[in-house]
């Protein structure tokens, strides 16, 4: 009894001091470039993320074939001859709020971000540095960045046919909204 008592005594003041972790598997990320021949836009709603609200730890993965665009033609450039699909499957990042401090996940409201890390795309591992807002509400966590990428920085090469038609840097935009991971 004594036993049991230490032990639901042991495990209730841990729980009280662990931070959830949150976490999604439809995140989103999308990315627009202007172009003189046309705009390229693309989205995907298949993100997996994770954020632990004690570190500020945060990482997520995408699957480079599942961005969707408005033509199919454009979605088959893009995974053939840009990303390289098969070779080069999912981008992902890995990085810290360098300000956690300023984040509380216990009070709803919307909290100013810093964060940095490492982003792969396309087999290229950089450093990067972005901010972005976390909106807390309720035990629902979202996070929200805009952030731009050169292409050449990840050895994401344009042919020379339509390298004055295509801009050499894209706008990245994630969204995605986190639960409690159970």
């Amino acid at each position: 009894m004594k036993s049991s008592l230490l032990s639901l005594t042991l495990l209730i003041t841990i729980a009280s001091f662990a931070q959830p972790m949150y976490m999604t598997r439809n995140g989103q990320i999308s990315f627009y470039s202007k172009t003189p021949m046309e705009n390229i836009d693309a989205v995907n709603n298949e993100v997996t993320a994770m954020i632990n609200s004690s570190t500020g730890e945060l990482a997520f993965a995408v699957l480079i074939k599942s961005f969707r665009f408005e033509r199919a033609l454009m979605e088959e450039h893009f995974n053939e001859n840009y990303m390289e699909s098969d070779k080069f499957p999912k981008a992902t990042f890995s990085g810290k709020i360098t300000n956690p401090g300023n984040v509380n996940f216990n009070t709803n409201g919307n909290y100013p971000v810093s964060v940095e890390g490492e982003l792969t795309i396309h087999g290229v591992k950089k450093s990067i540095t972005s901010t972005g807002t976390i909106n807390i509400s309720g035990s629902k966590v979202t996070t929200l960045s805009t952030f731009l990428v050169r292409l050449a920085d990840y050895n994401i090469s344009i042919p020379a046919l339509v390298a004055d038609k295509i801009s050499e840097t894209v706008e990245v935009k994630v969204n995605c909204e986190y639960q409690p991971k159970k």
